[in-house]
């Protein structure tokens, strides 16, 4: 990203005139192209309802799925929309047939939306198995190796740990489900955006993500990833006018799904929503995924090193992989106190686990970081 880029990226954010955002993997400001687009529909809409030209529903949902593939690979059929991850785990917990006796892995101290789905699993049966993360993805890779057996039918674990900032290693998981022909299930919200992933070469079965992270997407939308592989093993539990062939015929009845996953599209979605997320993809993806991931790494470094420096303990200290997650401890440091300081000079950052988490975007700036630092050292300098 060149420099005429990284500005016309930061100015594109209003947020950035009002407070430092550095809790990306939480939830993300619109920017004016977002304002655009939606300011642009909605007008259309207003004055000509469903037959406004300004963007169209089958078109829309095109381009959204066409950029899913530029990202992270597999084919447009595969993919389709939902509102969060939570929704997409449940589809997979409900819609899979485990036998009586069945292991599922999870990650310990896991976001409860790759947790609650899988409970209603254990009045069946199955048992939750929770692992250990380590202190790197090499130790992890142990643990996961050391907690496979033969009732082992499903694996599901985030891309990246949400308190933690650990990029898992998915590829080396991948590969030992496939050998095992174990169900390999990933939470992408922490990682879909920020770290590289490639769903065939990885082996992933199903991935659900959400839009309002890394993407830059809007609160209450998702997606799904099926792969075409496993579509047959995994049945569709709520059946709506969206899941059928010819879904906007409404009679005669009828009982044949759609060829790919939107057979777990219900019904008539927040098409703002897909507005909003098809103007944040394009921008993305016009500047270039891998960039905009590039430019996340280097600012993560740059506060990681602005943190060291304060005598902070850093998670990076333990990882060869690259993460766009810092988080920061010290000893007799609250984290809650800390992020409650830098929150009342317009700082966003969260406390998970007892540390500082950071998560810096590609629109953020080595001022803004150089600002929380000094405001750090001003008030819990050593």
């Amino acid at each position: 990203m060149n420099p005429t880029d990284i500005s016309l990226f930061q100015e594109s954010f209003p947020v950035n005139r009002e407070m430092i955002w550095l809790n990306n993997c939480g939830t993300t400001p619109a920017s004016t192209q977002n304002l655009k687009a939606v300011s642009t529909f909605l007008d259309g809409y207003s004055k000509h309802g469903i037959f406004t030209e300004t963007e169209k529903f089958f078109t829309v949902k095109q381009e959204i799925k066409t950029k899913c593939v530029e990202l992270l690979g597999g084919s447009i059929s595969e993919f389709t929309l939902i509102r969060n991850t939570s929704e997409g785990m449940n589809i997979f917990s409900h819609g899979l047939e485990l036998p009586n006796g069945s292991t599922i892995l999870i990650l310990e101290n896991e976001y409860p939306s790759n947790v609650y789905p899988w409970e209603h699993l254990q009045k069946k049966g199955c048992t939750i198995r929770f692992l250990p993360s380590g202190n790197s993805p090499r130790e992890f890779l142990k643990i996961f190796h050391d907690n496979l057996d033969s009732t082992t039918k499903v694996v599901s674990l985030s891309a990246v740990h949400w308190c933690t900032g650990m990029p898992l290693p998915l590829q080396e998981i991948g590969e030992i489900c496939k050998q095992r022909n174990i169900y390999f299930v990933v939470d992408g919200a922490q990682g879909v955006g920020h770290i590289e992933i490639d769903v065939k070469k990885m082996h992933i079965d199903f991935m659900a993500f959400s839009a309002w992270k890394w993407l830059l997407g809007p609160l209450g939308l998702g997606v799904l990833y099926v792969s075409q592989d496993r579509l047959d093993d995994l049945s569709v539990t709520m059946k709506g006018t969206g899941s059928v062939v010819d879904s906007d015929t409404y009679l005669p009845y009828r009982n044949t799904y759609k060829a790919g996953a939107d057979r777990y599209e219900v019904s008539t979605p927040s098409f703002t929503d897909w507005v909003y997320f098809k103007s944040s993809l394009s921008f993305l993806s016009e500047i270039g995924f891998s960039i905009i991931m590039e430019r996340i790494y280097l600012l993560a470094e740059y506060l990681a090193k602005g943190l060291k420096d304060l005598n902070f303990s850093v998670n990076t200290q333990d990882f060869s992989e690259k993460t766009g997650i810092i988080v920061a401890k010290r000893n007799n440091l609250d984290s809650t106190k800390v992020v409650s300081h830098l929150f009342h000079h317009k700082i966003i950052a969260a406390s998970r686990l007892g540390g500082i988490r950071f998560a810096p975007h590609a629109y953020n700036s080595e001022a803004q970081i150089d600002r929380v630092i000094g405001i750090l050292s001003k008030e819990f300098g050593e």
